[in-house]
């Protein structure tokens, strides 16, 4: 594999159809063997050949909704040429069981799409793209000795079957992704803020082991209430009633309305049954009663007129709430206003902008099920979405087999986890959870010198408080192996973030041997953020967060967790897998990395993204160390990984004495469609970063991608197996068959115990492969990982290599500052001027041990190895 790798770095044209996911490495055997259902169904595919057609609808750039309210009248209109009804997905693709025309042939239909105020025009092209294959998807699917290969499996035929599974549920239903919702019925659940919960159910077409699956899950989402826009002004801006509002926004008020409104459509209410729909570009400075617009008398004179009185002449309507300012809709330049009294919000639109935390709090309460409930729901729902009636299927002869789909799981067994001091005990999980009392760390930390900064007021936050707190950290830690020496060196009170920096340069510059500062906080506040930063990338010291109820009621549990994050922080080891009982690959030096890239929020268009990868830095796998880069907006290639391994590599050699034999991935984040382009990608990065080392240097590599985000469920057919109140899978419970993927090496893991709602688990996919790992293998080993997170006494969703990238990436977020503001103009600026715009202050954190970073210039002292 090595050679192929080389040939690309070498010759950076060759084609990226090179890069193939190795195939499954056999199914695993280890664990107690479990019995499952997933939310999986069969579908069965007549041996037919379908014909594919391309569509071409002129004027373009229409929604997929209108443009299948297009279609839907085409057919309609021309029986003649459809003696059977086609399926469309929205845009290009078009199905019919039957030939519509001569191949050679192009159709063109006029087509009039009756709309409420006006006749819309369309020229609508059909043009023969080709046929497609049922016979052929179902043969390559059939091969049971797993000599289906990746390339053999039809996509053409995949997508035909999706387009079609989706055509009935589209026109039916709103869709949002793979996602179809319906206006609450018999529900309510509201957000706040104007929001409300909408359930819906999750369908996908799934490739799996023989057959094709229907992959049916419960779903839900936020939509905007359909309601009139001073209701909506009500809910943004927390007023009970519009009544209360007597004068006119103030400049906070209209720019929280602003942000919310922004991009919503909204339909007037003021001319009867004729209501037009308009998309809101910003909400105007003055009031209805001053704001004016420039308005073509009779006469051909041009005038401006206030929009209060524009609807008082043409509409005879006196505004009652003229005080407030309009919204500005269509296009900046038109100058269209339109008064809030006078909208009404269109029903169906998703909230893309970012939830707030009392809002995904509430959302997680409406949704969250056992897994028995959830089961049951995923049933009535496919009873709902009537499969068996949907006219479309019949015609292509699909049917879906109405029960859940079979499969077997193994449990895997937990690892053993060596604790240090006198006794060195060890722990064994139970149901992924493990218990610290009577132990000691690993490798504790002594602590000599130390620091409180309240920034909770002292009416909230009393000196007694802070001195008990104190006084029980102290024997909380020394039962845990991570002595503190003496009562902290500076405990002082302040007030908001901007005493942050001054606060923590004093600490700094008073106290050389300063090792810890923990900072009291008055709720969710700025001051974190600013922690953060100041600790990480200026002073490079080590800061610990605590909450101010916390502190005023101190609780064991919550005591623990702060040594468990601490110790850390200061280079100390929690616990370690025992040695013995660790795979076969830890003989031999191997790094693991973990990689993830988070995004700016849903509707922020300017903020870029931050990558962050992390690798293990010792033999246990303990301590990480860490970097992170800023890139492009949205882009989900890590773009300057070979630098960023290269740095990994540097510092495991400079930790170890040792250069890793084998570098073992796990990168988060990534969908099913992107990994081709990241495989190629970064796999040559990483292979460039060992070249740069050193010529000959080809470490074994296996890149491994982590999902969470997927909609599949695994639940006990025996409910004897069942865990906790909520019903969930035992921690462990791993699938390799029946609903993974018939030619490439994946599968399913949950390695933690749910504790609320219905487990994931998470799913990996295993793209590149040097080191011959079987099943078995990768599977230990992954669940192995996923019990060194050091936060906490349990085992993760995911490896813990990846479970750090992830916060690194997101702790970046408080490290980055904005050079520029906002002018509100709504510009955009180039992905280019994005990246000058934003930067990290220090773009390639190192941590010494999860997040701990180290003194500025660290990063300019590395050596080649």
């Amino acid at each position: 594999m090595w050679s192929i790798i080389n040939a690309i770095i070498t010759n950076p044209n060759l084609p990226a159809g090179e890069f193939k996911p190795p195939k499954r490495a056999g199914i695993g055997r280890e664990g107690r063997v479990i019995s499952l259902r997933a939310n999986h169904f069969q579908i069965r595919l007549p041996p037919i050949d379908i014909f594919h057609y391309e569509v071409e609808i002129s004027p373009e750039k229409c929604p997929r909704r209108v443009n299948r309210e297009i279609i839907e009248i085409l057919v309609k209109k021309n029986r003649h040429v459809f003696n059977q009804r086609p399926v469309f997905d929205g845009r290009k693709n078009l199905y019919s069981r039957e030939c519509l025309f001569q191949h050679m042939q192009v159709l063109g239909f006029d087509v009039v799409l009756p709309d409420e105020n006006r006749e819309r025009k369309f020229f609508v092209e059909l043009k023969y793209v080709g046929m497609v294959s049922f016979k052929n998807l179902e043969s390559a699917l059939e091969n049971k000795s797993f000599n289906c290969t990746i390339d053999s499996i039809p996509t053409d035929s995949v997508l035909a079957l999706d387009v079609t599974m989706r055509h009935y549920p589209s026109m039916r239903y709103t869709p949002v992704g793979r996602s179809f919702f319906s206006p609450p019925d018999g529900y309510y659940h509201p957000l706040g803020g104007g929001r409300e919960v909408w359930f819906g159910f999750h369908q996908s077409v799934r490739t799996s082991q023989w057959k094709m699956m229907l992959n049916i899950d419960a779903s839900a989402t936020a939509f905007y209430k359909s309601q009139m826009l001073l209701d909506f002004l009500c809910d943004v801006l927390e007023i009970k009633d519009i009544s209360d509002i007597t004068r006119p926004l103030n400049d906070a008020q209209r720019v929280k309305f602003t942000k919310e409104v922004k991009g919503l459509k909204v339909e007037t209410t003021h001319c009867g049954a004729m209501r037009r729909k308009y998309r809101v570009c910003c909400v105007t400075r003055r009031p209805a009663s001053a704001q004016t617009f420039p308005l073509l008398t009779d006469s051909g004179q041009t005038v401006d007129c206030t929009v209060a009185k524009y609807f008082m002449d043409k509409y005879n309507l006196k505004l009652k709430y003229s005080f407030l300012p309009c919204v500005q809709v269509g296009q900046e330049q038109k100058h269209t206003y339109l008064p809030l009294e006078v909208c009404h919000i269109v029903a169906g639109q998703r909230c893309i902008k970012k939830l707030t935390d009392l809002q995904t709090s509430t959302m997680i309460k409406a949704t969250a099920r056992s897994a028995p409930d959830r089961e049951r729901e995923i049933n009535s729902l496919m009873e709902k979405a009537g499969f068996a009636k949907d006219s479309y299927l019949h015609e292509f002869g699909i049917t879906i087999n109405d029960r859940m789909v079979d499969v077997p799981g193994r449990i895997l067994p937990p690892p053993k986890l060596q604790y240090g001091g006198r006794t060195k005990q060890q722990a064994l999980p139970n149901q992924g959870v493990w218990d610290m009392r009577g132990k000691q760390f690993h490798t504790g930390v002594e602590i000599k010198k130390w620091a409180i900064a309240c920034f909770a007021p002292m009416r909230q936050c009393k000196e007694d408080a802070l001195r008990n707190f104190a006084e029980q950290l102290n024997r909380i830690s020394n039962d845990a192996g991570m002595p503190i020496i003496q009562q902290p060196c500076f405990c002082m009170y302040a007030s908001g973030a901007d005493q942050v920096d001054p606060m923590l340069r004093h600490l700094r510059k008073e106290y050389d041997d300063l090792q810890l500062i923990i900072v009291v906080l008055p709720g969710k506040t700025p001051v974190y953020a600013e922690v953060k930063r100041v600790g990480d990338t200026i002073l490079g010291i080590a800061t610990q967060c605590v909450q101010v109820k916390n502190v005023n009621k101190t609780s064991p549990q919550t005591l623990s967790n702060l040594c468990l994050k601490i110790n850390v922080k200061l280079g100390g080891v929690n616990n370690i897998l025992v040695p013995s009982m660790r795979p076969v690959v830890f003989k031999e030096p191997i790094m693991f990395l973990g990689a993830d890239i988070t995004h700016p929020p849903a509707g922020d268009e300017k903020k870029p993204s931050i990558a962050a990868v992390v690798g293990s830095m010792d033999a246990h796998p303990s301590r990480y160390a860490a970097t992170v880069r800023v890139q492009s907006h949205r882009k989900e290639v890590i773009s300057d990984l070979s630098t960023m391994v290269r740095e990994l590599l540097v510092q495991f050699y400079q930790s170890t004495r040792f250069k890793p034999v084998r570098i073992v991935m796990y990168r988060s984040g990534v969908s099913e469609g992107q990994f081709h382009e990241v495989l190629y990608n970064e796999l040559k990065a990483i292979r460039t970063a060992c070249i740069k080392l050193e010529p000959g240097y080809q470490p074994g590599i296996t890149f491994i991608v982590v999902q969470k985000r997927h909609h599949t469920r695994l639940f006990c057919v025996d409910r004897k197996e069942q865990i906790g109140k909520s019903g969930n899978i035992p921690a462990g419970t791993t699938v390799d068959s029946v609903i993974t993927h018939p030619a490439e090496f994946d599968f399913y893991l949950c390695s933690h115990a749910g504790i609320q709602g219905t487990s994931r688990p998470s799913h990996y996919h295993v793209l590149w492969d040097d080191n011959g790992f079987n099943a078995d293998d990768i599977q230990v080993l992954t669940y192995q990982l996923c019990h060194t997170y050091v936060r906490c006494t349990r085992s993760v969703s995911i490896p813990a290599p990846a479970y750090y990238a992830h916060l690194v990436a997101f702790r970046a977020r408080y490290h980055l500052v904005d050079k520029d503001h906002d002018s509100g103009n709504g510009s955009h600026q180039s992905s280019h001027e994005e990246e000058n715009t934003y930067q990290v202050e220090v773009l390639s954190l190192m941590f010494a041990s999860i997040h701990t970073p180290l003194p500025p210039g660290f990063l300019a002292n590395f050596c080649a190895v």
